[in-house]
């Protein structure tokens, strides 16, 4: 099932346990979300302290091969630069495959020791839909693919007969001679050699 274009909302709940950076009063926290060039940041929590309350919603448009968010905590300062807290990462892998994750997930410093917890909502709203098209798509390709058989390429004749039908005529008789055999009466004897002479 591809992601490309499909929406994502985030919800950022709120942080738990963080590692405060100021000394004598309550820090002030936000959390920024980053997912490829798309960036959001909750407003500040003034004297959030180290469980800040946040309840902020995002949406992102998801795109192939990312599955995952980048989550940071940064504690603001009105005149100097604001202090990082720590960051992690948000896996996509649940969300994407049930439509809805609520969980917790840590962060560390820099120098990659605990600083906290962050809990995110994550929910598809056209989960249901991508995943209904998808299962049609498959389901018609799984129909099964009736085969008709090849035909020849030359033509079928029967088979000749090996033989012949009867004739439907009786034979016919030969037709009788209608003349008898000519005879002829043998010779009397021999030719005359000479004739004899004429009697004047």
């Amino acid at each position: 099932m591809s992601i490309q274009g499909l929406q994502l909302e985030v919800t950022v709940v709120g942080c738990t346990r963080l590692k405060d950076k100021e000394w004598f009063s309550r820090q002030d926290p936000y959390v920024s979300i980053e997912y490829g060039s798309a960036k959001f940041r909750t407003r500040t929590c003034t004297d959030g302290g180290k469980n800040p309350s946040f309840q902020e919603k995002f949406s992102f448009m998801l795109m192939e091969g990312l599955s995952e968010l980048n989550v940071s905590v940064w504690n603001s300062h009105r005149l100097t630069a604001d202090d990082f807290i720590g960051s992690g990462r948000i896996q996509l892998q649940k969300v994407l495959s049930q439509g809805y994750d609520d969980n917790t997930w840590s962060i560390q410093c820099k120098q990659g020791r605990y600083a906290g917890d962050v809990r995110v909502i994550l929910h598809c709203p056209n989960f249901n839909k991508q995943v209904l098209s998808h299962t049609v798509s498959i389901s018609s390709m799984t129909h099964p693919v009736h085969h008709h058989p090849v035909q020849p390429h030359f033509p079928s004749f029967p088979p000749t007969p090996s033989t012949f039908p009867p004739s439907v005529f009786p034979p016919q008789p030969f037709p009788p001679t209608t003349y008898p055999p000519q005879s002829y009466p043998p010779h009397s004897g021999p030719c005359p050699g000479v004739y004899p002479p004429p009697s004047f």
